[in-house]
C-alpha cells in the first residue's frame, strides 16, 4: 500500500466529503468541512488529504481557533477536527500519518500548540494531553479527559488558562 499525504484541491472536495460521511456515519462532519472552507481564517496547507493508489482514504483539518481568558486576554492556537478515515482503511495507520503531517504543517506555518476533542485512548499516542493541565476548557462541556492539547513548542500554553471559541460552524455540527 502506497500512501501519500498531500494538501486538498478543489477536486478533492467530493471525496473529502465522502470520506467524513462514511467514517462519522453521518453527514455533519462533510457538512462542517465544506462550510469551514468558506470562512476566511481556513488555511487550505492544513487540509490534508491521505491517498493510497490515487484514491482519498483520509483527511485531516487543522482550523486557526483562540483560547480566551476570563480577563478577555486571546491566545490562538490551531484545532484538529475533523480527522476520518474511510472504514476499510481504519486500523492501517492512514490517521496517524494524517495526523503527524499535520502537526509538522501547523508547525512550520508558526502555530506552536494544537487542540483536539477526540479518543482520549488514541490521541495521547501523539503527544496531546488533558488540557486541564493548563486551565483550559471546552465550549462543549466534554468530558475532561477528551479534551487535549499538544504543545508544539515547549510552554506554548503556559499561562494560557480560559475557554476555547471555535468558529460558529463547529457549533452547528
Amino acid at each position: 500500500m502506497f500512501l501519500k499525504v498531500r494538501s486538498e484541491n478543489p477536486s478533492d472536495y467530493p471525496a473529502i466529503t465522502e470520506v467524513n460521511n462514511l467514517a462519522f456515519g453521518q453527514p455533519a462532519e462533510g457538512k462542517l468541512v465544506e462550510n469551514l472552507r468558506k470562512n476566511p481564517k481556513f488555511v487550505p496547507e492544513l487540509s490534508l488529504v491521505a491517498e493510497v493508489d490515487g484514491k482519498i482514504v483520509g483527511y485531516i483539518l487543522f482550523f486557526p481557533v483562540k483560547i480566551k481568558s476570563g480577563t478577555g486576554e486571546e491566545k490562538e492556537t490551531i484545532s484538529l477536527a475533523p480527522l476520518a478515515v474511510r472504514p476499510e482503511f481504519q486500523k492501517q495507520g492512514i490517521g496517524s500519518e494524517l495526523i503527524k503531517e499535520g502537526l509538522k504543517a501547523c508547525l512550520q506555518l508558526g502555530y506552536d500548540s494544537v487542540i483536539v476533542l477526540g479518543h482520549p485512548e488514541y490521541y495521547p499516542n501523539f503527544g496531546f494531553e488533558p488540557t486541564e493541565k493548563w486551565g483550559i476548557k471546552d465550549p462543549f462541556g466534554a468530558p475532561t479527559e477528551a479534551f487535549m492539547a499538544l504543545e508544539l513548542k515547549e510552554g506554548a500554553l503556559e499561562g494560557t488558562g480560559g475557554v476555547v471559541e471555535y468558529p460558529e460552524e463547529f457549533l452547528d455540527v
